[in-house]
């Protein structure tokens, strides 16, 4: 199973349209998560339109358009794994204890927000991925978004894809 993870896209205030090279992921995921800020409604209609499942949330910058037709928190089971998504996670420091204790059902957690790539694991096995943002890469040197494959069980393949500059 191919999985598309991606977050803060804040469309259209920090970019006019998604990437070429993320849209062209969408129909090839078998998964689409979105961990929030999107700001935009348009962009949860594409993504609803071109993906086989998407699995989103709200973020801080989703106004009530967005709020209700997402939640907060979502949850998933895949291939056996236990996935949730969200878009604050709080500070770094600390965040694998933190969420380990907030989400101890999880293997996976999924967030955003701070458009920073994350990909760590907590000490009672949950794995953290922020895939940062495709469109904004604030003090990061480059927009991104992950990919992942999932087959027996495992999450494999977890890829952090840099998009070229604009």
């Amino acid at each position: 199973m191919r999985l598309l993870l991606m977050s803060d896209t804040h469309l259209p205030t920090r970019a006019k349209r998604l990437p070429g090279r993320l849209l062209d992921e969408v129909p090839r995921a078998d998964v689409v998560f979105h961990a929030g800020d999107w700001v935009d409604t348009d962009t949860l209609d594409l993504l609803e339109t071109r993906s086989r499942r998407l699995i989103g949330v709200y973020g801080n910058n989703d106004g009530p358009g967005l709020r209700a037709r997402l939640p907060e928190t979502a949850y998933a089971e895949l291939d056996g794994l236990r996935f949730g998504v969200i878009h604050e996670t709080g500070p770094a420091r600390g965040r694998e204890t933190r969420c380990a204790a907030r989400f101890p059902a999880l293997d996976v957690l999924v967030f955003g927000h701070s458009h920073v790539p994350w990909d760590t694991t907590a000490p009672t096995g949950l794995r953290l991925l922020n895939p940062g943002s495709p469109t904004d890469r604030r003090r990061q040197p480059q927009r991104t978004y992950m990919t992942a494959t999932l087959a027996g069980g495992r999450l494999t393949e977890v890829e952090l894809h840099p998009l070229p500059p604009r």
